[in-house]
């Protein structure tokens, strides 16, 4: 293979996927590989693609925010939309993100808490038990 196009093979080994998560991929028209028959080869584009599509993923975008995404690159602008959109979805999940932190920082907490008061009835209960033996 040359460098500019990978076989399934060699994408899942690079981007540790599975033939199945790019066979969805593709289906779902994020990726679009080269066809030759039931082979699959893998552009430098595609592997662009991959691998923007993995970090969208981590952040929490849906599979449609990122073929939105992805879509915007070839407009013609030099990418200035591609990159506004994607900072302002960006954005709004880092916002998201950092709710969901905070909720579940005081739903720590609260267990915490709870688990605190937990462990001093049981202690009361054993105490009460050990007087009445």
């Amino acid at each position: 293979m040359t460098d500019d196009v990978m076989t399934i093979r060699q994408m899942c080994e690079a981007f540790d996927v599975t033939p199945r998560t790019l066979r969805f991929y593709e289906a779902k028209e994020l990726l679009s590989p080269i066809r030759q028959g039931q082979r699959r080869l893998f552009t430098r584009r595609d592997r662009a693609r991959l691998k923007l599509i993995l970090r969208g993923k981590r952040f929490g975008f849906s599979l449609e925010e990122l073929r939105q995404l992805l879509d915007l690159y070839d407009k013609g602008d030099q990418q200035h939309t591609q990159i506004a959109s994607a900072y302002e979805v960006a954005k709004a999940r880092l916002a998201e993100m950092e709710t969901q932190r905070d909720d579940l920082e005081a739903a720590i907490s609260e267990l915490r808490e709870q688990m605190t008061w937990g462990e001093r009835m049981l202690a009361s209960l054993k105490d009460n038990r050990d007087a009445a033996e």
